[in-house]
């Protein structure tokens, strides 16, 4: 994560409830429709850092503008019996 001044840092239930939000849709056309539909306001600062990290943890894409829900624990379950190498 980049190194920036912020002035709050998300509680553990805005990220669950903007990944709650995120999993529902698969997608969203864009971070600001994403950020308009949360049932909760979120600072636009602190919403910003909650994607950067989904996105670093592997859980989202943003492609084109568009916030894609990406993670499949069930795949990586199956991948991970396996004997297959993932890096």
């Amino acid at each position: 994560m980049k190194k920036q001044q912020l002035l709050h840092y998300p509680r553990l239930d805005t990220v669950l409830m903007v990944e709650e939000a995120i999993k529902k849709a698969g997608k969203y056309p864009s971070k600001r429709q994403l950020w308009i539909a949360l049932h909760k306001k979120v600072m636009y600062q602190t919403f910003n850092l909650i994607l950067e990290y989904l996105e670093e943890s592997g859980k989202i894409v943003i492609k084109d503008g568009e916030v894609i829900w990406i993670w499949n624990p069930k795949l990586v379950e199956k991948y991970l019996k396996s004997n297959l190498v993932v890096k």
